[in-house]
């Protein structure tokens, strides 16, 4: 039987309706697959250290040091050490030549004498010579006085008699009077010679006298330096025979098993420093070594540094220095390191956005969702995140052209590290 002609009519708007509709979504599906999408650095939310770190530069110093200087001018008579020599403590080092100050220690023990002796006299009284002289004559005074008062007395008796006149009585008792007068005047001078005066003058002279003695005896000692401390000889820059000048360096010795950096921090860094924090020391003259240390000392003044810098200085502690590492007065790197919290859920710090509250665009089938999050810890590259994200998820940092990040962009991801 033919096929109607209303039928066939239908069949055919049915058929140019199926293909009308087939050609929109096929317009529809190319247009969604040939679009254009944000080419966008991405990166995963995971689990870091995060550490808040603060450099500067330092010097390097032994913790005991000995630098020994020329105290006078003079020659190197002798060297007994090299450097790199362990010395004891108390072990000669160097002598200089030491005649001049033999001849200026002779003096002042000589002068020390004379001072002893001259209190000695003014405390007795005069010298011993003097003391015996006085003696005798106090002697022969006492013997006369005796023998003119027999007189006397045998003339009194006399005189009872008959026998003497008065004048020889008189004159007799004259004698007595000229003989007690000059044995009070010998005792006198012998216990009275010096005064108050004369005693503080000689004991001045006498402290005078022991204070030249301590230096002329310093200066000879000088001449010899011995080690003061058990250590290493680091620096002579001096030979044998040099003559040098007052005040010039001589030999140095430390204990370069202790060390510490003496570090300069900008002014507003110190506020962030505290006894105990962790510090990593590079030297630029061994790259591939790191030495550990602690802060033991913050700063506590502020001064001008380098005409430019207001610093603080902070003293180190070198925790794991070996001897011959580290030489002494050399200038080095240390990072300090401020706070640090190990292991926490982060994102890089370019993926966190701050303008109306914190939120990141996280990526979720190649779109970006504004999701807001809690920020904790934050350095100078990460971001601590507290709560909003999980370990895994993908979140945006910035598109590779100057395309701004929105809510519901289509982007094509970029993995970085």
């Amino acid at each position: 039987m033919p096929p109607q002609p209303e039928t066939s009519r239908a069949t055919t708007v049915v058929l140019w309706g199926s293909g009308l509709i087939a050609a929109v979504l096929a317009v529809y599906a190319v247009r969604y697959l040939t679009r254009e999408r944000v080419d966008v650095r991405t990166a995963q939310v995971s689990y870091k250290d995060l550490v808040n770190p603060s450099s500067t530069n330092g010097r390097v110093e032994p913790v005991q040091d000995f630098q020994a200087h020329a105290q006078v001018a003079g020659v190197v008579e002798q060297i007994y050490v090299d450097v790199g020599d362990k010395v004891k403590a108390g072990q000669l080092l160097l002598r200089m030549d030491d005649a001049d100050a033999k001849a200026r220690l002779a003096s002042a023990q000589s002068a020390l004498q004379a001072a002893q002796l001259a209190v000695s006299d003014v405390e007795h009284g005069g010298s011993q010579d003097e003391r015996n002289t006085y003696a005798a004559d106090l002697n022969s005074a006492r013997q006369q006085r005796q023998t003119d008062a027999a007189d006397l007395a045998a003339l009194q008796q006399l005189q009872e008699k008959g026998a003497a006149s008065p004048a020889e009585v008189a004159t007799a008792q004259q004698r007595l009077q000229m003989d007690d007068n000059r044995q009070h005047s010998i005792e006198q001078h012998s216990t009275q010679r010096y005064g108050d005066a004369d005693r503080a003058r000689a004991r001045a002279q006498l402290a005078d006298a022991r204070a030249a003695v301590a230096a002329a005896q310093s200066s000879y000692a000088s001449d010899n330096i011995h080690s003061p401390l058990a250590g290493t000889v680091y620096q002579i820059p001096i030979s044998q025979y040099d003559y040098v000048a007052a005040g010039a360096d001589l030999i140095y010795v430390a204990d370069l098993s202790r060390l510490l950096v003496r570090a300069y921090f900008d002014e507003p860094e110190i506020g962030d420093l505290a006894v105990g924090q962790p510090v990593k020391i590079v030297w630029d003259a061994k790259p591939r070594s790191t030495w550990h240390g602690h802060v033991e000392q913050v700063p506590s003044t502020v001064t001008p540094y380098g005409g430019t810098r207001s610093v603080g200085e902070c003293i180190i502690s070198i925790d794991d220095a070996k001897e011959g590492d580290l030489p002494p007065y050399t200038n080095v790197n240390v990072t300090v390191t401020i706070a640090q919290h190990l292991h926490v859920l982060s994102v890089p710090r370019e993926a966190l956005h701050t303008d109306g509250g914190n939120y990141v665009y996280r990526v979720i089938h190649n779109k970006l969702v504004r999701t807001p999050v809690q920020i904790g810890f934050v350095n100078l590259v990460r971001a601590e995140v507290t709560s909003g994200l999980a370990e895994g998820d993908t979140v945006a940092l910035a598109a590779t052209t100057n395309r701004d990040l929105t809510d519901g962009l289509e982007i094509a991801p970029i993995p970085v590290e």
